[in-house]
């Protein structure tokens, strides 16, 4: 055996067997070897000797215990251990499991993935309020949401409190003016589709806490839309012909919100929860897009261009 440790000189215990050197059995429990490890280190620890000689050469027989009960403890190493007894011509495999081990992270797989998890939820909610108030500071400078705002604010006299304070340049009323504008159109207004408040129900925490929720709703309304519509043949209301026509656009529901009313209106007056109606309304709008690009300039002259170059061949200054 002392040639076989020669060839895989530090790897485990070195050249000495472990089990050797916690002096039990290769059959031993783990409480054996805890126990036999309990009292070779009481016994061999540097505190017990007084002489510099005695400490550093009963260091040395320390670290060789405690790295030997280190493989024996674990079962994982023990195993890749009494392989490599048991297969002392395989010295390549042994460095290879040996330095995997070793190497490898000692983090918990669980501890890493909540991680993951809690740092994703923490960036979809900042880029989230990020995205609101850019939101927010565009909405002011739209007529239909400024207006209103403005309305409400001479309402409630805000302009009027505001202006009592002395000393003021001309821009620093002209942000408290527009900040006022804000709050009203952030905490007053209804504001719907892509510029809605974040939620925490959106970030990925909260949805895999509510997941088994969410699928037993979707089973109960899968069932029951089955029932309705497929087997007693009703008719659809509002909220499904919404979902048809949703489905239908490939759009959902946070870009349904943001659709203008007209566009919904025309949505519902061309009946778009009817998929052969969709396809009709689908197609006259490719025809419409067409004819427009066909009466473009931008379009013409792209088309020449085009015409132009199938007359000589494309190079990459083109």
């Amino acid at each position: 055996m002392d040639g076989v440790y020669s060839l895989i000189d530090g790897l485990y215990c070195g050249q000495q067997e472990c089990y050797s050197v916690l002096g039990v059995e290769r059959t031993a429990s783990k409480n054996e070897i805890a126990k036999a490890y309990r009292l070779l280190a009481k016994k061999h620890h540097p505190d017990k000797h007084r002489t510099l000689e005695e400490k550093k050469k009963a260091s040395e027989i320390f670290t060789l215990i405690a790295t030997a009960y280190e493989v024996l403890k674990d079962d994982e190493s023990r195993k890749d251990y009494d392989y490599m007894l048991d297969n002392p011509d395989k010295v390549y495999g042994h460095y290879y499991r040996y330095y995997r081990r070793h190497m490898a992270p000692k983090v918990d797989v669980r501890i890493v993935i909540v991680v993951t998890i809690s740092v994703i939820s923490l960036v979809q909610y900042f880029a989230a309020c990020s995205r609101y108030k850019s939101a927010i500071k565009y909405l002011v400078t739209v007529p239909k949401y400024r207006l209103k705002a403005m309305e409400i604010a001479k309402e409630e006299n805000l302009f009027a409190t505001s202006k009592k304070k002395d000393r003021r340049t001309k821009e620093e009323i002209k942000e408290e003016y527009e900040n006022v504008l804000k709050k009203i159109i952030e905490n007053k207004m209804d504001i719907r589709g892509g510029y809605s408040k974040p939620s925490l129900l959106d970030i990925l925490w909260m949805q895999i806490i509510c997941s088994p929720y969410t699928l037993i709703s979707y089973v109960a309304w899968y069932i029951r839309w089955m029932w309705k519509f497929n087997i007693q043949k009703q008719e659809y209301g509002e909220e499904e012909k919404i979902y048809l026509i949703q489905k239908n656009l490939q759009c959902s529901s946070v870009q349904w919100e943001a659709f203008p009313d007209n566009e919904k209106d025309t949505c519902f007056k061309h009946k778009l929860w009817m998929k052969e109606n969709y396809k009709v309304w689908k197609k006259e709008k490719e025809m419409d897009l067409k004819a427009q690009n066909a009466d473009s300039g931008r379009y013409k002259m792209t088309r020449r261009y085009l015409k132009n170059q199938g007359q000589r061949p494309i190079s990459f200054d083109d």
